[in-house]
């Protein structure tokens, strides 16, 4: 049934997202379940967040931990039944939340029936992906797959090779071919009709091939080279937004926010633009780049507070007229922002909390992702066996197995850069395994799980938790963090993230040290009383203030 919801209604929310694999295990078996959040939505709703995203749930062989889909409309058993995901759908509009899902949009698993069809020879279905002859012997091209490795994988029984630009198990599809676009327009309006209120979708940028498919040049000795110009963020793209906001998303009232990588600020503002009717924001991956070389997650560059400055208020200033941010800074593919962007030691809680104050007061709409409210922590795991992430399998096969480069320089990068730093079980409590299982974790719980959980920052009103808690409602209460402008100041200080945001008269600045040192600022003129303070013991501020180390302050011009 769907729901009557107020057109926009997407303009102001707040989104918590949730790795359903990683969340809460209700029934022991070692991996978290759609009924485990149905447990954990009392906890959801206490933070003062409107909407959950569910990472993917459906069927699938896991290759890529769900985003490789064998079947769109059927739930895969370690997560539960379809009809589990339902009630979850219902029981989070009882609560007054909205239900937003992933979708894999620019692949398939292999596993799924319609490449499976086309791997028997059927062309209806071959047309469905991307089959092509090889070239003097090799590869039609040399583009390198996201995950290392070539884009192509080769069908002895067929003669012919299939692009996937992600794992050799998550064969692109053809976007290109009509019935393709019906198909998913059709599982789209299945489960609009079940009641989703959003789709979040993944990759969406990709679904434009360059059909030439020319080689790219590549570095001295490399093999494949990235050849994101090639399928990434090309003009049928918008096309296929058009259509699919004409036919799903505003017939049935659907926020949509697209996974974006490889794009300038030109083509951002056309996905999102007011009038282009495409999508609703922009998620973009592009933002958290600024601390490595090119886009080599595994050549990470020491943390700079003015390169990440410079990147916010560039997508600030870039999107102020036309186009949305998603604002996140840290989700499922991403190290933990705690250990990434401040000090995961001595100053955890203070900058897990300067780090929220930091994005979640700007311009967009905020994306929190699991245990970020809690100040989880990078892994501290010591073995290759301890990780899940096929990209990290494939790299140390690359770097370690293949060229002999030393393993615990490379299971020290992992620990920093992985993607499974954002996908380990959830710390619940101080029980064996933080409370996430009774079973066995399909992922080892993080060694500090007796220390960073739910429960202790339940029991400390001065908690990252309920930091969290406050700034939340903060920003629902200020017009001018809903809709003002942003404008930075203190831009002498390279240690700092200072901003104001301005609407029809009501002014709020944030101001963010991130450095170990005290540090003096001007703030605009007039006094302030302060909303939240990651210190805990400032009431108001005026004229220059002195910064303690990661302090943090958010607070309104009363005069």
């Amino acid at each position: 049934m769907i729901l009557e919801k107020e057109k926009n209604w997407w303009q102001n929310i707040s989104v918590y997202q949730i790795y359903p694999k990683s969340f809460y295990d209700s029934n022991g078996d070692g991996y978290g379940d759609i009924n485990g959040i149905r447990e954990k939505l009392p906890y959801i709703k206490s933070l003062g967040v409107d909407a959950v995203w569910v990472c993917p749930f459906f069927k699938s062989p896991q290759a890529d931990n769900g985003y490789d889909v064998a079947d769109y409309c059927s739930t895969d058993p370690i997560f539960g039944r379809t009809e589990d995901v339902l009630a979850l759908i219902d029981e989070c509009h009882n609560i007054g939340l909205k239900f937003i899902m992933d979708f894999v949009g620019n692949h398939t698993s292999d596993e799924h029936e319609w490449f499976q069809k086309a791997l028997a020879g059927d062309e209806k279905y071959m047309e469905y992906y991307y089959f092509r002859d090889g070239k003097n012997g090799k590869e039609p091209c040399n583009w390198a797959s996201v995950f290392g490795g070539s884009a192509w994988e080769y069908v002895p029984s067929l003669d012919k090779y299939y692009l996937h630009t992600f794992h050799k198990k998550q064969p692109d599809l053809n976007w290109n071919n009509k019935e393709v676009v019906d198909e998913i327009i059709s599982v789209m309006k299945w489960w609009a009709e079940k009641g989703v209120d959003g789709f979040r979708l993944d990759a969406f940028n990709y679904l434009d091939k360059d059909l030439s498919f020319p080689d790219v040049e590549v570095p001295g000795g490399e093999k494949y080279g990235f050849g994101s110009r090639h399928y990434a963020c090309r003009p049928l793209v918008n096309d296929h937004y058009r259509r699919l906001n004409r036919e799903v998303f505003e017939p049935y009232n659907l926020m949509t926010v697209a996974e974006v990588a490889y794009a300038g600020a030109d083509t951002v503002r056309e996905y999102t633009g007011k009038d282009r009717r495409e999508i609703n924001m922009a998620y973009m991956f592009d933002m958290l780049d600024f601390d490595q070389e090119m886009f080599d997650k595994f050549s990470p560059l020491p943390f700079n507070a003015k390169a990440f400055r410079d990147c916010i208020f560039n997508w600030q200033k870039e999107l102020s007229d036309d186009g949305r941010m998603a604002l996140f800074i840290s989700n499922h593919d991403q190290p933990r922002s705690v250990s990434r962007f401040g000090n995961d030691g001595e100053y955890r809680e203070k900058c897990a909390m300067m780090n929220a104050n930091t994005m979640y007061m700007l311009s967009g709409t905020p994306y929190i992702f699991e245990g970020e409210e809690i100040g989880m922590t990078n892994l501290d795991y010591t073995d290759i066996s301890d990780f899940r992430d096929v990209e990290v399998f494939n790299v140390y096969e690359e770097k370690v197995i293949k060229k002999g480069e030393p393993k615990e320089k490379w299971i020290s990068l992992f620990n920093r850069r992985s993607r499974d730093n954002g996908r380990s079980p959830m710390q619940w409590n101080s029980n064996e395994n933080s409370g996430f299982t009774k079973g066995e974790p399909w992922m080892r719980v993080n060694g500090n799980y007796k220390t960073i959980n739910v429960e202790n920052c339940e029991k400390d009103e001065k908690s990252v938790l309920n930091f969290y808690r406050k700034l939340l409602s903060v920003r629902k209460s200020l017009k001018s963090i809903q809709y003002g402008k942003t404008t930075p100041f203190a831009l002498e200080n390279e240690g700092c993230i200072c901003y104001l945001r301005e609407y029809e008269g009501e002014i709020t600045v944030s101001v963010n040290n991130f450095t170990d040192k005290n540090t003096a600022i001007s703030l605009p003129k007039g006094r302030f009383e302060v909303l939240l303070s990651n210190y805990f013991d400032k009431t108001s501020a005026e004229g220059e203030i002195t910064l303690r180390p990661y302090e943090s302050i958010t607070a309104v011009r009363t005069k």
